[in-house]
């Protein structure tokens, strides 16, 4: 018997997948407060990308910083805007709070009120994974500040700011965390400049394949000329400025009035985090080896011995194997501004000479000095006892006098 053919009416009727139906596509028409956040996000968006805010390198750039500059200014805008501003560049942004009535009744688009029937304590559905942990705490989002407690740190970024136009300060790449990166020093991130005024370090086991080493870690308080702190961990902040970042020196003035060096009143809590080491040279080459009295002035993260155990092929080392005349433990995270307090003070007695490589290039090794051995530690101890300000070096008859000589 032939199959009967199907009618429409069939097909119509036998849409199990539903693949008939027909919904009537509407309009969505945008609001003011829709432009408004979408405008915003695309400045959200920008810092996605770059890490950092719009500024006028390009005519693009200069038209979301306008935008950003807008927002800032208008209250009303800065409260739409504060749920989206994921990134804090509205800063602090006073909130109408909420009544629980106004929470109960408020769509619950999350679900968040629901009764959840998978009750199984074993079973962490919200708890966040190690990774996502790390980057949270990687990230530290920054706080906004009250205008009146950021006042005193608006006039300290704006005398750096002075300072490095003036040539006081200079701008240089920041290379080594733990010999970089100290409380009360500056740096600029993403553009930004910063303080790093405190931190709780500590001294930590960190494991590796090659063996068990300490590091030191701990939170610190960062203060963003842009009105925002953050308590990023050291490492983490150090991080961040390894990847986008740069170290601002400090003035003179502030070397010489540092005590960079404990004189046997180490506590338990302090840190040993360097060296300051003293050379000789054991070239045999005779434009160095007659040079009565000459010496290497350097710092040491890590112990001397390791850091000169292939001084014959480094320039620095005047490619010669050298010989350790005295070391000095540094305490609490300043040996590196010893170091350039002691090349400062012996500046005009810097060895100027030329060394060439295997290549034929030509280097100019900085940090030896035609010093005798007893005139260095006369120096050190007066860094120490915080008289070196008054003290200059005389080159002619090797010894140190007073400024007013």
């Amino acid at each position: 018997m032939a199959k009967k053919k199907p009618t429409l009416d069939d097909i119509f009727n036998d849409d199990t997948f539903g693949l008939l139906d027909s919904k009537v596509k509407t309009s969505t028409v945008k609001t003011d407060e829709d432009r408004l956040v979408d405008s915003f996000e695309e400045i959200n968006t920008f810092f996605d990308k770059n890490n950092r805010e719009p500024n006028k390198s390009s005519m693009s750039e200069y038209g979301l910083m306008a935008k950003l500059k807008n927002f800032r200014e208008k209250e009303s805008q800065k409260k739409t805007l504060k749920p989206f501003d994921r990134h804090n560049l509205l800063g602090f942004v006073e909130m109408e709070k909420p009544t629980i009535d106004a929470i109960l009744n408020e769509d619950d688009d999350l679900g968040l009120l629901d009764l959840d029937n998978d009750l199984d304590i074993f079973k962490f559905k919200h708890t966040p994974k190690p990774e996502d942990r790390a980057e949270s705490d990687f990230v530290a989002r920054r706080k906004a500040m009250k205008e009146k407690d950021f006042a005193k740190y608006e006039t300290m970024f704006q005398k750096v700011h002075k300072e490095i136009k003036e040539g006081k300060r200079k701008v240089l790449p920041f290379k080594n965390i733990e010999k970089n990166l100290h409380i009360g020093d500056y740096y600029l991130m993403d553009g930004i400049l910063l303080y790093l005024e405190s931190a709780n370090l500590k001294q930590e086991e960190w494991e590796q394949k090659s063996g068990n080493r300490m590091r030191i870690e701990g939170r610190t308080r960062t203060i963003f000329e842009n009105g925002t702190y953050s308590n990023m961990l050291y490492r983490s902040l150090g991080k961040q400025i390894q990847k986008s970042g740069k170290l601002i020196t400090n003035t003179y003035e502030k070397l010489e009035q540092e005590l960079f060096v404990n004189t046997g009143l180490v506590k338990e809590e302090d840190l040993q985090t360097g060296w300051v080491y003293v050379l000789k040279s054991k070239s045999t080459n005779s434009k160095i080896s007659n040079i009565k009295d000459l010496y290497k002035i350097g710092f040491a993260s890590t112990s001397v011995d390791d850091r000169i155990k292939n001084a014959k092929n480094e320039a620095t080392y005047l490619f010669a194997d050298v010989k350790k005349v005295a070391t000095y433990k540094v305490y609490n995270r300043n040996a590196d501004k010893l170091e350039s307090l002691l090349h400062r003070f012996f500046a005009k007695a810097c060895l100027d000479i030329d060394l060439f490589n295997e290549k034929g290039q030509r280097l100019n090794p900085r940090e030896w000095f035609v010093v005798p051995f007893g005139v260095i530690e006369e120096v050190i101890e007066l860094i120490l006892n915080e008289n070196i300000v008054n003290y200059k070096y005389d080159t002619v008859n090797k010894r140190i006098i007073l400024k007013t000589e």
